[in-house]
């Protein structure tokens, strides 16, 4: 799933954390992309922990992205609509690139 992700944010996969200073919503889309496992895991669980109480529509769009993947759309619906989105982009691989794209920025 990361050969859609920009080569500079896959290449911060290597390292066991994601780069310090990142915001909430990036970081929880690095935990996603570091281990893409689902749902049950723990990395899961960790990006949706940034996200939770995190203010602003970046981090209500990754916490839709979340319950998305978990397969709860009505919670799903819940966080398109704080983050002023209408709904799912594509296939979750394609809203991942673009919430990726819209959110990383290469130094």
């Amino acid at each position: 799933m990361t050969e859609s992700l920009p080569a500079a944010f896959t290449a911060t996969l290597s390292a066991p954390e994601p780069p310090p200073g990142w915001p909430a919503p990036l970081a929880a889309l690095w935990w996603l992309a570091h281990d893409p496992s689902g749902p049950a895991s723990a990395a899961w669980d960790r990006a949706h922990r940034l996200v939770q109480d995190a203010a602003g529509p970046d981090a209500a769009w990754v916490h839709a992205h979340l319950h998305r993947i978990e397969g709860d759309d009505g919670n799903a619906r819940y966080w398109y609509g704080r983050a002023g989105q209408p709904g799912p982009h594509g296939t979750l691989a394609q809203e991942r690139a673009a919430l990726v794209g819209a959110l990383f920025k290469p130094i």
